[in-house]
């Protein structure tokens, strides 16, 4: 997402690592990685092979959070947002805080030896002239060293870039497979959680764009339905921009229910509240642009009013959420006040609309999210959400740096959509 709103860095003291890492080649087999002045150990464990470690029945039983890591450590460019910390800064945050199976035993499962997305997977999105294009430009990037692919953003690759976001997009599609797999035999499946980078909302059909490669959970949607017959897929965008990419892809798609709440006037310019998708799936499509200032009142109203009968409604199958963190008030990026508590909030709520509507399946996928502290922390006490535990979210979130919500902006746009959509 582009630094289209540059907004002064409020005080914060992002995370110390120490150590030199380097970036490991992958091989077939996986690995565990380390990314540069990450002293933490990523696991980026996926397979090649037919064979690949799928949960057993007994961890599909007992687990309440699986998650899966790929974070894209060659896929890199120094000093951009969207950078190779974000993901290890998690990762970092989840150890420290106790969340992992080392801690947890068999509460928390972290999916190992995923296979990569397929060319055939990402094509269920994506036109496949871009797909192969992307792989060719992989020799200029070696050459290079970086190209840029997309000048909004800019959205850079590297030679790396290809593989890894085919291995980012297998992590969401491994993640919705064990979520199916344990809704069969338990009606509370476990919560999950792609850990993954490129982000992909912005990626439009045809390309790449604002940061992202692939669409991930425009592919995670087409691999429900068609691997799993899971029809009606109901997909919630909370990042702090437009997920104009999943977006355009279910358009005219009455069977997936594209829901966004981003700050309006915001990259890409897209998502306005009258864009509610076109032909058989005019209606299916609902975008709600916040103004800017709009914080954790605003959010949980939006919740309640707009986003609970929109899926009550829709009747989905499978709930999948772009799960941005930039929408924070200490991103950079944007002008929004959610805070850490409004993450619990989101991660809580939507974890019980997925047992109400769909058996509980539902997976995160990690889109935005600039400021390694809050980004971490939210993530962070987003597991917490989804293990029915206390938000931690007192000990980091500031009140003092708050301001009054535009509250009368906030209404009126909801009553809009209401009415647009008959709520």
């Amino acid at each position: 997402m582009p630094l289209s709103y540059p907004m002064e860095l409020r005080t914060f003291s992002p995370p110390s690592f120490a150590g030199h890492g380097r970036f490991c080649k992958h091989s077939k087999s996986g690995k565990k990685c380390f990314s540069k002045n990450i002293k933490t150990s990523v696991s980026c464990s996926y397979s090649t092979a037919k064979n690949d470690t799928f949960p057993s029945i007994k961890q599909l039983t007992d687990v309440r959070v699986i998650y899966a890591v790929a974070p894209a450590l060659g896929h890199n460019k120094e000093s951009h947002p969207e950078s190779s910390a974000r993901v290890p800064a998690i990762v970092t945050a989840l150890e420290k805080m106790e969340l992992t199976s080392k801690f947890r035993g068999s509460d928390i499962l972290e999916l190992q030896n995923f296979k990569l997305a397929s060319v055939d997977d990402i094509a269920s999105v994506h036109a496949k002239a871009y797909v192969s294009g992307l792989e060719k430009a992989m020799d200029r990037a070696s050459d290079q060293g970086l190209i840029v692919i997309d000048g909004s953003g800019p959205t850079y690759a590297t030679s790396t870039t290809f593989h890894e976001s085919l291995v980012a997009a297998g992590a969401g599609l491994a993640l919705v497979d064990s979520v199916v797999a344990a809704s069969k035999n338990r009606l509370d499946p476990p919560m999950g959680f792609a850990l993954i980078r490129p982000p992909g909302h912005h990626a439009i059909p045809k390309g790449p764009m604002g940061f992202c490669v692939f669409s991930n959970v425009a592919i995670a949607a087409r691999h429900a339905q068609r691997l799993h017959g899971l029809k009606r897929v109901f997909i919630i965008d909370f990042d702090v921009h437009h997920g104009n990419g999943t977006n355009d892809a279910f358009l005219d798609d009455p069977d997936i229910f594209f829901l966004s709440t981003h700050q309006d006037g915001s990259y890409p310019g897209t998502g306005k509240i009258d864009e509610i998708g076109h032909g058989a799936g005019e209606g299916a499509t609902l975008n709600l642009p916040l103004p800017g200032g709009s914080g954790d009142t605003a959010m949980r109203t939006v919740f309640d009013e707009v986003i609970v009968p929109c899926a009550q409604r829709f009747k989905p199958d499978i709930i999948l959420v772009s799960a941005g963190y930039d929408g924070h008030v200490l991103d950079p990026l944007a002008s929004l006040q959610f805070t850490t508590g409004t993450y619990y909030m989101l991660a809580s709520n939507i974890k019980q609309l997925a047992e109400d509507l769909c058996g509980g399946r539902c997976v995160f996928f990690l889109e935005g999210g600039y400021n390694l502290n809050s980004l971490s922390y939210s993530v962070a006490d987003s597991f917490r959400a989804f293990l029915g535990e206390p938000s931690l979210a007192p000990k980091f979130d500031d009140p003092a740096i708050l301001y009054e919500e535009p509250s009368t902006r906030v209404k009126q746009a909801i009553q809009r959509v209401k009415y647009i959509h008959s709520l």
